[in-house]
């Protein structure tokens, strides 16, 4: 009988243990990482250009107390953050932590309290619907494909290598420039077919022709007539020799 208490108590001690030691392992990161930009209490750093950072850049980031699993998890498994200079866009890029430090650090800062990452069921959604969606929402940035524009002071970034979570985290949060949307404007059951149609646009079925980067309809009216009117001159001059 003793020795299944001791066991079981080695077991409840154990997860405790770890989680302590994780709990450890994110502050410890947080403050050698980001503590410089976002405050050593999670309350951001405003710029002051009398006080300078590692390569003489001064740090500035926003508050991060109550953005939750939510934010973190977005901006550091796109490799959004850490940021070099907080003057920049945020591009994606090879994380700068392991899995393991991730977690640590997302644990971390989401003990301050906030929203958690919506669960996303793409399989629910019907990609008609998350067209619809697209279009009206998004496609006047991110072009109706996800291939990414331009819009007044940033990019509106391709979608070609977004997760179905990271889509429905960039919904929720709106990074950098993008507006957020609340579940009011788009709702759980929406966002399935939202993410649903954006993930078939990473690999859609081209069928019966070119798929010319999925520009659209304009671009491939160019280039069909500028094979046809190549066809045709070439037609011309063969024609106009034989008469001579």
């Amino acid at each position: 009988m003793r020795a299944a208490v001791l066991v079981l108590a080695l077991l409840l001690i154990v997860p405790t243990a770890a989680a302590a030691e994780d709990g450890n392992r994110g502050r410890d990161l947080f403050f050698s990482g980001c503590a410089e930009c976002h405050g050593a209490d999670l309350t951001g750093v405003r710029a002051d250009p009398s006080r300078r950072g590692a390569e003489d850049k001064v740090p500035a980031g926003p508050p991060l107390l109550g953005v939750g699993e939510l934010a973190a998890d977005f901006y550091l498994r796109t490799g959004y953050m850490p940021l070099d200079d907080p003057d920049e866009q945020p591009r994606r890029s090879t994380p700068s932590y392991s899995e393991r430090d991730l977690r640590a650090l997302v644990g971390f800062i989401a003990s301050f309290g906030g929203p958690r990452t919506p669960d996303v069921h793409p399989a629910r959604g019907s990609t008609s619907v998350g067209l619809k969606l697209f279009v009206e929402n998004c496609a006047g940035c991110h072009q109706v494909v996800g291939a990414g524009g331009y819009v007044t002071g940033a990019e509106a970034v391709p979608l070609d290598e977004a997760t179905a979570r990271q889509i429905a985290q960039a919904v929720r949060i709106g990074p950098y420039v993008m507006p957020r949307f609340s579940e009011r404007q788009i709702s759980d059951r929406e966002l399935d077919s939202l993410v649903r149609y954006v993930l078939y646009a990473q690999n859609p079925r081209d069928r019966g022709g070119w798929s010319l980067e999925h520009l659209g309809p304009v671009s491939e009216g160019i280039v069909a007539w500028l094979v046809a009117g190549t066809a045709l001159l070439l037609v011309a001059l063969a024609i106009g020799e034989r008469i001579r």
